[in-house]
């Protein structure tokens, strides 16, 4: 278990949230090729170290936040509200 500092309700146990996605991944145009969509859909990739993820506090204030996290030990290096486009 991790603590996940959220930006409304403090910190609270990563139990309390629901991984959302990749925050960095842009999401193709309503009227993009079927290519486009499977490898939005279906191609992911597994980085090790830092990654931005979209996390919402499903046991707690509803909120959806911007997560930054070490993907090998864990470690929450940045959360903040997560705002359009980002």
């Amino acid at each position: 278990m991790f603590l996940i500092p959220c930006p409304h309700c403090g910190p609270r146990a990563q139990t309390e949230f629901h991984y959302g996605d990749d925050a960095r991944r842009t999401r193709p145009a309503d009227d993009a090729g079927a290519d486009a969509w499977f490898d939005f859909t279906y191609q992911r990739d597994n980085p090790k170290g830092p990654h931005r993820e979209y996390w919402q506090h499903v046991a707690g204030c509803r909120a959806w936040i911007v997560v930054e996290r070490d993907t090998v030990t864990h470690e929450i290096l940045s959360a903040a509200p997560a705002k359009a486009g980002t």
